[in-house]
């Protein structure tokens, strides 16, 4: 995953999770971070979407989380954020007479999968509570 989907993502439920019964703001959370408040908006939609967070249109409105951070899974938040190859993306036009060129992208590809479900399957193990912990 080559974009910062990930890392913002996390640092708003992060953000949630430290204040669970506060509405929080996107230009609180974009403060947070240094960011446009325009990309944090654009994760808490994909985040909506995916019953991560609710949200409260309004001038006292913001967003929190829809469930408690032991309830939702760092794996899950990975999932629905993610849209690049972990280990990059393939070749545009290998020589399809190369011996190899004619292979490499499938075989990338499965080995991606492979790194790729590892690394799920860890993240599977730890929920934001978990990480949200880890910060004083």
């Amino acid at each position: 995953m080559n974009d910062r989907r990930f890392v913002i993502s996390m640092h708003i439920l992060v953000l949630l999770s430290k204040f669970p019964d506060e509405l929080l703001s996107s230009d609180f959370l974009a403060g947070s971070m240094n960011i446009n408040p325009v990309l944090v908006r654009k994760e808490l939609s994909n985040l909506r979407k995916h019953n991560i967070v609710i949200s409260k249109e309004g001038k006292n409105g913001g967003c929190m989380l829809a469930r408690p951070a032991n309830e939702i899974f760092i794996s899950d938040v990975y999932k629905i954020v993610s849209t690049h190859s972990i280990l990059g993306n393939e070749l545009a036009s290998p020589n399809p007479k190369c011996p190899v060129g004619k292979q490499i992208n499938e075989h990338l590809y499965d080995l991606n999968k492979e790194a790729e479900n590892i690394m799920i399957s860890r993240l599977a193990n730890q929920t934001l509570a978990d990480f949200s912990n880890r910060f004083e």
